[in-house]
């Protein structure tokens, strides 16, 4: 049996305002591509299909199409677990449905069931412990009264007992057999890595479970949440997300893996994912960052700035008119300023009380440096509009 592991596509994503309908639609049809090319019977997704719990209809079209031409592939079984993003509603209703395609989709509301996967011949080969993000609900009833502390430890000892649940009714339906089981989660395990686009699961503090765990249950666990493709330990992994979800995540490449078992003993593949759209980050002072915009070659791309100058307004100014005069894709621009620069004056400390508002304003104004007069007239004019307006909301 070969399987193929991946995760976290967060299809309807918006990047800062920008839809990734194009390099989806690329990613999965290369997708399809690797499943026929290398001859993979079983797709698992181990959460996250979208972005949200209320995608956009292109993302669940796009979903539905993805898995009916898995049909035509040599992949007999998929299996997809519910994610933090995902809506258990948005996944259930087609469940009985997709089931008719090979497609078994596993939210949490189901019975701890295993599934069995058959060969061609009807003969098990493996058994899979698909089990989605684990919400509180699910593992445990909450009790009036409860700390935090208390609330934590109930709820990861919920999830561990799910786990061992699973797996020794796996461990059941193996028998003596010598075939290999394997788990899926949606969790952050201890000593794993995250990016900064992943955001907590749970309210309050996070789960302690080591990776040891998972070893000690399954032959290959198949993990999903972090965007970072990693093993966390003895054939416990995270595959990542197909593309980078912020542009810190562009650094690295992005991966799935394929998995085939030499009897119980998984032999892992990690196969790197094309890049459908390159995310470029741009840094120095403005000559800097105006020079690496003309080096840019691929007007495609989607760009971020961060530029250390002392007048950023001025500096935000130029960099976004030149990128239009370029044709480029400038998704944001961040203003810094050197610790040394913010420190070469010394201040004298004024406290609020002792300013007006527009004192305030125009100190404002000399902090940031704004060396264009007639912008800080403007500024300054706009202000003083606004704040007659507050004092006459005031009055009334």
């Amino acid at each position: 049996m070969k399987l193929l592991h991946t995760s976290d596509w967060h299809l309807g994503q918006n990047f800062m305002g920008r839809g990734r309908l194009e390099e989806h639609t690329a990613f999965l049809e290369w997708l399809r591509d690797l499943i026929v090319s290398e001859g993979v019977d079983l797709l698992l997704v181990s959460g996250d299909i979208f972005d949200t719990g209320t995608p956009p209809n292109y993302a669940l079209e796009m979903y539905y199409n993805f898995l009916r031409s898995l049909y035509e592939t040599p992949c007999r079984r998929v299996i997809i677990t519910a994610g933090n993003h995902d809506a258990v509603a948005t996944l259930k209703a087609p469940r009985q449905v997709l089931k008719t395609l090979g497609v078994e989709v596993v939210t949490g509301e189901e019975a701890v069931a295993p599934i069995v996967i058959e060969n061609e011949a009807g003969e098990m080969e493996a058994v899979v412990c698909a089990v989605p993000f684990l919400r509180e609900g699910f593992v445990r009833k909450a009790a009036a009264g409860e700390g935090v502390q208390e609330k934590e430890r109930l709820l990861q000892e919920g999830v561990v007992r799910y786990y061992e649940r699973i797996a020794e009714a796996a461990r059941e339906m193996r028998g003596e057999r010598d075939i290999p089981i394997v788990g899926m989660g949606h969790l952050t395990t201890l000593g794993s890595k995250a990016s900064e686009s992943e955001r907590e699961i749970y309210v309050g503090g996070s789960l302690h479970i080591d990776a040891k765990f998972f070893a000690s249950l399954f032959d290959y666990t198949a993990l999903g949440h972090l965007h970072k493709n990693q093993r966390v330990g003895e054939n416990v992994w995270y595959s990542g997300s197909p593309l980078p979800l912020s542009f810190a995540e562009a650094k690295g490449a992005k991966r799935v893996n394929i998995v085939t078992f030499e009897e119980r003993k998984p032999v892992v593949e990690q196969v790197e994912i094309p890049r459908f759209r390159a995310l470029l980050s741009l840094g120095g002072t403005l000559h800097e960052v105006l020079d690496a915009l003309e080096q840019v070659e691929d007007q495609t791309s989607w760009i971020e700035v961060e530029v250390d100058d002392p007048n950023p307004y001025e500096a935000n100014r130029l960099i976004r008119e030149k990128a239009e005069e370029l044709g480029l894709m400038l998704l944001a621009v961040k203003l810094v300023q050197k610790e040394a620069r913010l420190h070469a004056h010394e201040v004298e400390a004024i406290s609020l009380t002792e300013l007006t508002p527009l004192e305030v304003f125009e100190k404002r104004l000399e902090a940031d440096g704004l060396e264009d007069e007639a912008l800080k007239e403007a500024l300054t004019v706009r202000f003083k509009t606004l704040l007659e307006e507050v004092e006459r909301d005031e009055d009334s």
